[in-house]
C-alpha cells in the first residue's frame, strides 16, 4: 500500500504529474476536484479502509497540512511517499496564465502559498522523499531528496 503526498505552489505541474505517473495505479485526492474537506475526508477513508494506493494532489504547503494525510496513511501501514516540486514563483505565474481562464489561480494564491511553504522532511513521517521539477524540455526531473 502506498500513499504519496504532493507538496509544491500552485502551477508547478503536480496534477500533470499524476496523470503521467500515477493515473492508472491511484486514486488521485484532490480538493479542486472534490471541492470540500468533507468530500476530501470521506475519499481519504475509503482509500485507507479499502487499502487502495492514492496520490493527494495539493499545494500542502506546511507540515501541518501534509500531516493530516502521512498520519492516517502510517496508522493504516502504508508507505508514505513524498514529491516536493520545486518552482520559482515567476516561472509558476508564467504558467498559471497558460492554463484556461477558469482554471488560473489569483497572483496573490499562488505568491501566498509559496510565503506559506515550508520544504518537507523525513521527520513528519515520509518513507520516502524526491525533488520534482519541469525542465528544460517540458518533462519532469525526479531526483532522490537531498536535505
Amino acid at each position: 500500500m502506498q500513499a504519496i503526498v504532493f507538496c509544491g505552489i500552485q502551477a508547478t505541474g503536480k496534477s500533470t504529474f499524476y496523470k503521467q505517473r500515477f493515473f492508472n495505479s491511484h486514486v488521485r485526492i484532490s480538493l479542486d476536484l472534490l471541492r470540500t474537506r468533507n468530500r476530501e475526508r470521506r475519499l481519504l477513508q475509503f482509500c485507507l479502509e479499502t487499502q487502495a494506493r492514492f496520490v493527494v494532489d495539493n499545494t500542502n504547503p506546511t507540515a501541518a497540512e501534509r500531516q493530516v494525510y502521512i498520519a492516517a496513511a502510517r496508522q493504516a501501514g502504508y508507505q508514505v511517499v513524498g514529491y516536493y516540486f520545486q518552482s520559482v514563483p515567476r516561472e509558476a505565474l508564467l504558467r498559471n496564465q497558460q492554463r484556461p481562464a477558469p482554471e488560473q489561480v489569483p497572483a496573490k494564491g499562488i505568491l501566498g502559498t509559496r510565503g506559506r511553504l515550508e520544504l518537507p522532511t523525513y521527520a513528519e513521517g515520509f518513507d520516502e522523499l524526491y525533488y520534482v521539477r519541469i525542465g528544460a524540455d517540458g518533462g519532469f526531473e525526479v531526483r532522490p531528496w537531498q536535505a
